[in-house]
């Protein structure tokens, strides 16, 4: 290689070397720059789990409870490993199946995504709820006497969501139960007998 070909390689590889150093200094000052703190500190490690928790407070089956959970807790959880209410199924987890459904403030939810937190101040009724006394609830009677379930795994949503639709609209048609129940799937197909409880349950109520 002659003296001029070296001293241009020579140039060359310079100028590489600056390009890809202001690239980096650049890179830095853009990362600063939309992320606060980068420079003084480093990033959260996004494989530590979230240790927050916060103290909740719900009435649930018409008894308070008070309790300090981790923030991520969802409703079922706290339902099921806190307070032991078993009754409450979870199926998909992912809102999709309604075996979770509990009543919140007159409402059914699907309590697998329903954080602990957002019921805070709520009245919360659960499946455990519905019996007084011994005596079962109108609701359940029904499903019993006309065997609306299978497995029965499904069936405490079923019933949490049937009650908010008969307390909302005592005297529905059969489309209009099959529309309230569209949210609750029964892994049986047991939805004939099921929609037999339902109307059954509606009669026997406001007898």
């Amino acid at each position: 290689m002659s003296d001029e070909e070296r001293e241009r390689a020579d140039k060359a590889s310079v100028s590489r070397r600056a390009f890809l150093k202001g690239g980096a200094a650049a890179t830095g000052a853009l990362t600063a720059a939309l992320i606060p703190g980068t420079a003084e500190a480093q990033l959260p490690d996004a494989t530590e789990p979230d240790t927050r928790h916060s103290t909740v407070e719900m009435t649930v089956n018409g008894r308070l409870y008070r309790a300090d959970v981790p923030n991520s807790t969802t409703l079922a959880q706290f339902l099921r490993e806190d307070l032991k209410l078993t009754g409450t199924k979870l199926g998909c987890d992912r809102m999709q199946c309604g075996a979770c459904t509990v009543v919140v403030n007159g409402r059914n939810v699907y309590s697998c995504t329903t954080l602990a937190l957002q019921a805070t101040g709520a009245e919360v009724l659960t499946i455990e709820g519905l019996a007084k006394d011994d005596a079962l609830h109108p609701i359940q009677q029904a499903f019993i006497e006309h065997s609306g379930f299978q497995c029965g795994f499904c069936t405490s949503g079923q019933i949490m969501t049937t009650k908010v639709m008969l307390d909302r609209m005592p005297n529905p048609t059969e489309d209009q139960a099959r529309l309230a129940l569209a949210g609750n799937l029964c892994r049986c197909s047991a939805y004939k007998k099921i929609l037999e409880s339902v109307m059954a349950a509606s009669r026997m109520m406001r007898a």
